[in-house]
């Protein structure tokens, strides 16, 4: 019996679409609003791309009234059968969820090497989709790299290259701070946009900081940029507590001492939960594992009885505050698997920039967020697109965040593309472990950095080496990251060919995003 209703599930599935698409002609029909309702999961919500079968323009088209009393089921057969033969059933678009960490550091995770953090549920993400072992965010601090994720744009390009507000220049400083922008162009279309403009819901879940400050939080809200729903989203890039009371802007304070990331989890599970018969975009910012770091009692103390002989990765409130964000990507698989949503579901999870160095360590990688070497940009990434990631594993290809919003318009079958987009779709290495063409990678950072360390510098990274050009005495760093990929010995002097090759490429591709400069 089991087998037989299997059997006459899909046909019944594709009648449905059939006689809907029958009794509601789309095309600038009154009423064509209710298509995809009726359909549900399993039509498009672009109007240009939603009848199943072909029909008459709507002057020529009966109203929905006489067209039931002209075309019913039993007087019909043979033209229900041609249509069931003939018409293509349309794949359910994809849902989204971007989890984007916070100061999360490219070896603060089980997956990626840590032998004191916890991360069973990240780890088991890995496993099942593809882990991008150079991966690399488009910036060393936050509020960039998250405007570059949002559009696929580099921050050089956006004029938008620095934490909102930004450190003042310090009284040592040998260069003048461009005047950079502190939000992204109104005239720059968006990843949520693009899901919004397709019929996704959108929300966000926790941190935006891509507004200049409170006063002018409304004109460059989530909600200007495409966004149906944010909890949590503000001007601020950390929160005041990582217990209730959080003092959030636009996140309602929850029981006395509810944890933050708790809540965001919990969060993302109702709009999951409220939006499971139509597709969704969710994009889980966490304020974690940013400061002030925090943890739960009972968590912590689980950290402090571990063995940490020998460890450099010894905080146990740290680890806590990872747990807490595993936990919360426990609970969404959880939840999509019991709304039998998981075959139809992308996840994408990445980090803003480099841990921070004085509460975790990104070796072998040098330094961390805020500095120029590779500890301040390397993030951990993966996708997990269950189409096309089966057998997947790891994937050696330098990738850069700007590449998440070109991959997910092309996952999704969204056609619309921007102009300029600097990243590039990763699809084909997700299909079929293909190799992308060969490419370089950029980086621009006109600012100093009073935690981290930097200075003005831009810099890039083509093959195995990555050279960074510092403004103040122009002066090239060269180091071959397959030899040393802790940055250690400096070739700028020894490898002159190549230091002036890479420095031709950086100074055309400033030019090209007409980046600003500082200037003496």
């Amino acid at each position: 019996m089991k087998h037989l209703l299997n059997f006459f599930k899909p046909i019944g599935t594709r009648l449905r679409r059939i006689v809907v698409s029958l009794y509601f002609p789309l095309s600038q029909c009154q009423d064509a609003h209710v298509y995809p309702e009726l359909v549900g999961r399993g039509a498009t919500t672009s109007r240009s791309s939603l009848p199943l079968v072909p029909v008459s323009p709507c002057h020529l088209v009966p109203s929905r009234a006489t067209l039931a009393s002209r075309v019913t089921l039993p007087t019909c057969p043979l033209l229900l059968l041609f249509l069931f033969f003939t018409a293509p059933v349309l794949a359910s678009p994809p849902n989204v969820i971007v989890i984007l960490t916070d100061d999360l550091g490219a070896t603060d995770l089980g997956y990626t090497g840590s032998k004191f953090y916890e991360t069973p549920h990240i780890d088991q993400l890995a496993n099942d989709g593809v882990q991008f072992t150079q991966a690399y965010s488009s910036c060393t601090v936050c509020s960039p790299s998250r405007a570059a994720l949002l559009t696929g744009k580099y921050p050089a390009r956006l004029h938008l290259t620095d934490w909102i507000p930004g450190y003042p220049a310090p009284d040592n400083a040998q260069v003048k701070i461009p005047d950079w922008r502190k939000f992204i162009s109104s005239d720059i279309t968006t990843l949520p946009q693009q899901f919004k403009s397709a019929g996704y819901s959108t929300a966000l879940i926790g941190k935006w900081h891509l507004s200049p400050n409170a006063k002018e939080f409304d004109n460059y809200s989530p909600q200007k940029y495409g966004f149906d729903i944010n909890l949590g989203g503000n001007h601020l890039g950390q929160p005041g507590s990582f217990f209730s009371p959080y003092k959030i802007p636009n996140l309602q304070d929850g029981p006395t001492n509810e944890f933050l990331t708790d809540r965001e989890g919990d969060e993302a599970v109702k709009f999951i939960e409220q939006n499971q018969t139509k597709p969704f975009f969710l994009y889980l910012a966490h304020y974690a594992v940013h400061q002030p770091i925090a943890g739960k009692a009972d968590v912590i103390k689980k950290f402090e009885q571990k063995d940490k002989t020998n460890l450099k990765q010894n905080n146990a409130t740290y680890a806590a505050l990872i747990s807490s964000v595993d936990d919360s990507v426990g609970k969404i698989r959880e939840t999509l698997k019991r709304l039998k949503l998981s075959d139809n579901t992308i996840i994408v999870f990445t980090s803003d920039n480099g841990g921070l160095p004085k509460v975790t360590d990104n070796s072998p990688h040098r330094d961390g967020k805020g500095s120029a070497y590779e500890g301040g940009v390397r993030v951990p990434f993966i996708i997990y697109w269950p189409k096309a990631t089966a057998n997947q594993s790891a994937q050696s290809t330098p990738v850069q965040s700007i590449d998440i919003y070109p991959s997910l318009i092309e996952m999704a079958g969204i056609t619309s593309q921007p102009s300029i987009i600097d990243g590039v779709s990763l699809t084909p290495v997700l299909k079929s472990a293909a190799i992308l063409p060969t490419r370089d990678l950029f980086w621009h950072y006109p600012h100093y950095h009073r935690v981290g360390g930097a200075r003005p510098y831009s810099a890039i990274r083509s093959g195995d080496y990555r050279l960074i050009h510092f403004y103040e005495d122009n002066r090239d760093e060269l180091y071959n990251l397959a030899k040393d990929p802790s940055e250690s010995l400096d070739l700028s002097n020894s490898e002159i060919e190549i230091r002036n090759t890479l420095k031709k490429k950086l100074d055309a591709w400033l030019k090209s995003t007409s980046a600003q400069l500082p200037v003496n």
